[in-house]
């Protein structure tokens, strides 16, 4: 039952009691927000049956992830971790509106789908009314047909992905960021436009903001194997943090693009670099030693995805349906969000930047 309260109760009043309060808002430069409320009536709307898990009003968060994480519905309360998620808010409206003001389409696609999108691996698969079907793993193929309709499209959505790594950086579910846009040269107009989006996502952070080069430093894979003194095909956590060292030392630049991945280590969609063989124009940007975005160029012939998918060609014939019709020179990326606002704030563990993650070991809260 509501009930009112005068002044001499409030220290009695528990943490996280709700109230209401209703006075006459005046200006005062000593107080917080510059405004006081005077001649308060307070009204009782709901008590706390039980404490929070830890102490909310402090400054700092004083508890352990997990604590955090099982208590979630009360713990993002802390100013900390709903600032955290403020900011999140805020880099998706700037995403919004870079892409909006660049005369792209925001487009929403299925989430149930028939086919894996990278491979076979690492898929949520469902019963799908006695059918097998998947969680998505990426808007890939659907954004990819609509830039036949659209010619620019982008979305924001939940991707899934069977991860069995139990690491700080890796998610069952995360927000996916996605931008496709046709009619390109290569890969290199797509890093141009991605530029400007992580740019204008900088800015909405506020204080906290990484500077964005007005040009990103890019390397190409080999010269990255070259400073690595190495000769794999994919890079390595460790790899991308001495590149990132190796961008702030040389460019000043939080930043980095790696260009021209191995073919090997790139889904069947992408562009081979005709002047490179067995290289692609794909691409991934490095964020302060941890790769944030990958995108690329794609096919874009109908005979060239029947020759990269061979007799696995059949499976994919909703897919494939588009480029039988004709499609421009096209190319795309995705951001993880959780990921991003991690790397800004310098969160060490993206579970950090999750409102209720799903990873390896957490289905709840």
């Amino acid at each position: 039952m509501d009930k009112s309260a005068d002044r001499t109760e409030i220290p009695q009043l528990s943490e996280e009691t709700v109230v209401e309060v209703t006075g006459r808002v005046v200006a005062n430069k000593q107080a917080p927000g510059g405004i006081e409320i005077v001649e308060a009536t307070i009204k009782v709307l709901a008590t706390p049956e039980k404490q929070p898990p830890f102490d909310l009003y402090r400054p700092t968060i004083p508890a352990a992830l997990p604590t955090v994480l099982d208590n979630a519905t009360v713990a993002l309360r802390h100013p900390e971790l709903k600032r955290r998620h403020e900011i999140a808010a805020r880099s998706v409206a700037a995403f919004r509106r870079a892409l909006d003001n660049r005369g792209f389409t925001e487009v929403h696609t299925p989430k149930i789908v028939a086919t894996s999108t990278e491979s076979g691996a690492n898929v949520f698969q469902l019963d799908y009314f006695g059918k097998p079907a998947y969680l998505a793993q990426s808007p890939q193929f659907f954004k990819q047909a609509l830039v036949g309709v659209f010619e620019r499209v982008y979305e924001v959505g939940p991707v899934f992905r069977a991860e069995p790594h139990d690491t700080a950086r890796h998610l069952a579910q995360y927000t996916s960021l996605d931008a496709e846009l046709g009619f390109i040269t290569d890969h290199r107009d797509v890093m141009a436009v991605l530029r400007d989006v992580i740019a204008e996502m900088a800015a909405a952070v506020g204080p906290e903001a990484p500077e964005v080069p007005l040009e990103i430093p890019a390397i190409s894979y080999p010269a990255a194997q070259q400073i690595l003194h190495s000769a794999e095909p994919d890079l390595s956590p460790e790899d991308e943090r001495h590149l990132g060292e190796w961008a702030l030392d040389n460019h000043n630049s939080e930043f980095l693009f790696v260009t021209g991945y191995p073919m090997a280590k790139r889904p069947f969609y992408t562009r081979p670099d005709p002047a490179h063989p067995g290289l692609s124009n794909s691409f991934d940007l490095l964020f302060r030693g941890l790769e944030l975005v990958t995108g690329g160029q794609r096919l874009h012939h109908y005979a060239d995805y029947l020759a990269a998918l061979g007799p696995d060609a059949d499976q994919y014939r909703d897919y494939l349906a588009t480029f039988a019709h004709g499609m421009p020179p096209h190319g795309g990326f995705a951001i993880g969000l959780e990921r991003w606002v991690a790397r800004v704030l310098k969160v060490p563990n993206i579970r950090g930047t999750t409102l209720f993650p799903r990873d390896l070991h957490r289905l709840r809260p």
